[in-house]
């Protein structure tokens, strides 16, 4: 294995080179140009989904029925999860003048134009970000609702360069760890499991001839050390594209809380106890709205958002089929409705801050903070009322 001392570039062999790129540098564009005008190959594999490559083709922006269908779907964390992870790529390109995932889409048309074969060998985003929300638990998922809405140091001493970040192998290395540190599931999804996969995917085209891979800087040492192993099978992309399953025990719980109310509901009016009944009631209703009302205010919700967040969250509570986030999220989406110029600015968001400056982004926080705080509003009701029965 060879390694350009100046360029990100590791040569696996002859007939397979990997470029590790920034995916928001000028100077990675240039040389992804550069490699396959003079290395000619006969692939070029390209750190891209259908889903990602099509929509770098076709510049796709968020609408309004696609805001409204993430609401519906319930996908409204998932989206913010992609874009806070993206955020700070984006901050430390805008400089750059070049957008996200600009040298991959050059790649694709460099190599069309060249009657090149092009080869997308990275793992669907959305089973990506599934697994790594899956994977994480609670306090992984409170680490990074914390990033998201805990005031930002505007300090930029400790931002590296584009340029440091390519030629850095070590603070590369240091930025990954970083990552696992603060969600080890989600790192070990984002980081270990994509190199995997990435380096499966191109050991995979390897029979057509010379490949030309073309990978995010970050995977560049996980993957060639992958290939250069030998340490790809066939049968781990199947385990890899796998979405795993709530666990048991989360279905046992969302649904035995209900059953717990409705249960108590039930004994309280067979017995005649009043009394109970309205207490209980009482405790359902108070800390359910509480939480949901006060999470869509941390979220910056339009008031009647918030009302609607502490009258949907009592109700919604009782039944794991609806989120009382919708509602909220359906409800700010209406009265604050975001305007053209919003949705097109909110997939280039650079800073956290701006999720709630832009209304496209405030709808998906008050979405999804509101869901997590019925959530918390059902557990402790659920405590309160057991402790007071």
């Amino acid at each position: 294995m060879s390694e350009s001392e100046n360029e990100p570039i590791v040569d696996i062999d002859e007939n397979l080179r990997i470029i590790g790129t920034a995916h928001v540098s000028k100077d990675s564009v240039e040389l992804v140009d550069k490699q396959i005008e003079e290395w000619r190959p006969d692939v070029v594999a390209i750190e891209l989904c259908n889903s990602r490559a099509q929509a770098l083709k076709d510049e796709r922006r968020l609408d309004q029925e696609g805001l409204r269908k993430v609401i519906k779907e319930g996908k409204a964390p998932l989206v913010l999860f992609q874009s806070m992870l993206a955020a700070e790529q984006r901050r430390l390109g805008m400089d750059e003048g070049v957008q996200p995932g600009a040298e991959l889409l050059g790649a694709m048309n460099s190599a069309e134009e060249k009657n090149i074969e092009v080869a997308l060998v990275d793992r669907d985003i959305q089973i990506t970000l599934r697994r790594a929300w899956r994977n994480m638990g609670l306090r992984e998922k409170w680490r990074i609702l914390w990033g998201l809405v805990a005031p930002e140091d505007d300090s930029e001493e400790d931002i590296p360069e584009i340029n440091e970040l390519l030629s850095n192998k070590d603070l590369l290395s240091e930025l990954m760890e970083e990552l696992k540190q603060i969600a080890p599931s989600a790192g070990e999804v984002l980081v270990d499991e994509r190199d995997e996969y990435l380096a499966t995917k191109i050991e995979s085209q390897r029979s057509k001839g010379k490949v030309l891979a073309v990978i995010g800087a970050g995977h560049l040492d996980g993957v060639s050390k992958r290939l250069q192993n030998r340490e790809t099978t066939a049968e781990r992309i199947e385990e890899l594209e796998i979405v795993p399953r709530p666990n048991p025990l989360w279905k046992v719980v969302m649904w035995g809380i209900p059953l717990l109310v409705f249960g108590l509901m039930g004994w309280f009016l067979y017995t005649g106890a009043e009394g109970d009944l309205y207490q209980m009631l009482t405790i359902w209703t108070l800390f359910n709205a509480a939480m949901a009302a006060i999470c869509c205010m941390i979220a910056r919700g339009h008031p009647l958002a918030i009302l609607t967040a502490a009258i949907a969250s009592p109700i919604t509570s009782l039944n794991p089929a609806l989120a009382a986030g919708w509602f909220a999220g359906y409800v700010q989406l209406v009265v604050r409705e975001p305007s053209t110029k919003d949705l097109k600015d909110f997939l280039k968001l650079d800073e956290m801050k701006l999720f709630w400056s832009n209304r496209a982004g405030r709808v998906l926080l008050v979405t999804a903070l509101t869901n997590l705080g019925s959530m918390l509003g059902a557990w402790f009701a659920t405590a309160g009322i057991i402790t007071a029965f």
